[in-house]
């Protein structure tokens, strides 16, 4: 299976501390492997004349082993200090002088190193270093990172205060939690990892989340046995759509019937049957009570109740919007129905301030939908998106899909998932509605809920991509439409199929 485990700065130390005095590899060695390292990238690029930015930790001696195997292979190269190094560092200051490195400012240089801060910065960045990575940002010429963008949090993505802009890092031993949330994501550039000798695994150590890679979302992907019929697949009741809404049900019930449901049942308020009939002809739909507005009434609440008892899972909460009624029967369904249920939008938001009172199988909030339920503001959720992720778990006893840059799966007791797919063209109205729709088929289908909602932002994003639309025009009924050739690509053995580039390579 090819999952990255991610890890945090702690989680990186403990590696650390575990290689070291456990298993005996010495610091020094570890830093000549990872400078090494860096090198190898550096000089597949071939550049003319770099310059490596040094801090004075461990993260600027990784930097004087990449100066000093640049210079012994005859690269032009200098270094500049910000600080005088310590412990190993300070060693490896010793042996690049000897070998006659330059202190310079690297102003002809075409490539830079950023060796300044590694994981475990927790400060804002202040003073010579703050403006050594706003000279690094305002050079038009490609910069490698050493293990992460100086400036940037390991355990949230987050800058404090000022962060590199790289075209490219190496990271050393395990992927960083860090290079795989926004902004870091994007600071980052292309993500290599080096394994330089650290172990990977430690008494103690969790990874702090991880990252299904292509093979790892197609060996979730569900079986399409060849003597199957409509009946074998599943059967997804859509509970959605409300007076200017009708277009949240309809593409939540075209994703499930994309995503390979055998049949989808459609329920909506009576006043709104003759026009869902019409947008989905592939689907049945049951019209039940309404209010005079033609939202769902209260007492339509037995007759979704019979519907839910007759199918193999529910997705609740498209368009139906936010009427008191319409909350009210919300929260009854929640507590009354037995099968598989999958709960977005205003289902969410029926539980604002409440969180510990919702019952689903899988919630999709965007981030503030899950402020309003945890009762903060939206940028908080993400400022932590791992934490908040975690917490909304824990206080539903649901999987999470906290939608977004790097839409993140949380599930109480198990490692977040972090999704590489997808981009800003996903940004477009409607595209929660189909991910409500493809996440119920493939509950449908018989994976679990967290394995249903890994695979689903997985092949949404991948779906995307696929498009071709570049960051902006994409409609949400051309993504729908596009997830059946989306998950034959990632069943296909080759990864140009898959119609993208994952940022970090397979393990």
């Amino acid at each position: 299976m090819k999952i990255w485990r991610l890890v945090g700065a702690e989680g990186m130390r403990a590696l650390d501390r575990h290689t070291i005095e456990a298993l005996g590899v010495p610091g020094p060695v570890l830093m000549e492997s990872a400078g090494r390292a860096v090198a190898e990238a550096v000089l597949a690029r071939r550049p003319r004349r770099v310059h490596v930015v040094c801090g004075a930790g461990n993260n600027g001696g990784d930097g004087l082993v990449v100066a000093r195997h640049l210079h012994a292979l005859g690269v032009e190269v200098d270094v500049a200090l910000l600080g005088a190094p310590r412990g190993d560092a300070a060693a490896q200051l010793d042996r690049a002088r000897a070998f006659r490195v330059a202190e310079g400012d690297g102003e002809d240089a075409d490539l830079i190193v950023d060796a300044i801060f590694g994981t475990g910065l927790k400060r804002t960045v202040e003073g010579d270093a703050a403006r050594a990575i706003q000279a690094i940002n305002a050079r038009e010429v490609c910069v490698v990172a050493v293990d992460l963008p100086s400036g940037l949090d390991a355990d949230t993505g987050q800058v404090h205060g000022v962060a590199v802009r790289a075209d490219e890092t190496v990271t050393f031993g395990l992927p960083k939690v860090g290079l795989a949330v926004e902004p870091g994501r994007s600071l980052a550039g292309a993500v290599s990892v080096a394994r330089i000798g650290i172990a990977e695994r430690a008494p103690g150590v969790e990874a702090d989340a991880e990252l299904w890679t292509r093979a790892a979302a197609a060996a979730f992907l569900p079986e399409r046995r060849s003597e199957g019929h409509k009946g074998s697949f599943g059967h997804v009741l859509v509970v959605a759509g409300s007076e200017g809404k009708t277009g949240a049900a309809a593409l939540a019930t075209r994703a499930a019937i994309r995503a390979g449901s055998g049949l989808v049942t459609l329920a909506c308020p009576a006043g709104l049957n003759d026009v869902l009939e019409e947008k989905c002809t592939e689907a049945m739909t049951a019209p039940v009570a309404d209010t005079p507005e033609r939202a769902f009434a209260g007492a339509a609440e037995d007759a979704l109740l019979a519907l839910a008892e007759e199918r193999d899972v529910v997705a609740l909460g498209p368009g139906i919007g936010r009427a008191p009624e319409t909350a009210a029967l919300v929260r009854g369904l929640c507590k009354r129905i037995s099968k598989p249920l999958v709960l977005d939008a205003d289902g969410i938001n029926a539980f604002e301030g409440h969180p510990g009172e919702l019952r689903a199988s899988v919630i999709t909030p965007h981030p503030g939908e899950a402020a309003r339920l945890l009762g903060c503001e939206t940028a908080e959720i993400q400022r932590d998106r791992l934490g908040a992720a975690r917490r909304l778990a824990e206080e539903t006893g649901a999987v999470v899909v906290l939608k977004g840059a790097a839409t993140v799966v949380a599930e109480a007791g198990a490692p977040p998932l972090i999704n590489p797919t997808g981009g800003p063209a996903l940004a477009s109205g409607g595209t929660g509605d189909v991910l409500t729709g493809l996440v119920a088929a493939l509950l449908a289908q018989g994976l679990a809920p967290r394995c249903a909602a890994g695979v689903g932002v997985y092949l949404h994003g991948l779906a995307g991509d696929r498009l071709g639309v570049g960051d902006s025009g994409l409609m949400a009924g051309d993504l729908a439409d596009s997830l059946p050739e989306a998950a034959a690509a990632l069943r296909s053995a080759s990864p140009a199929r898959a119609g993208f580039a994952v940022r970090f390579p397979e393990p």
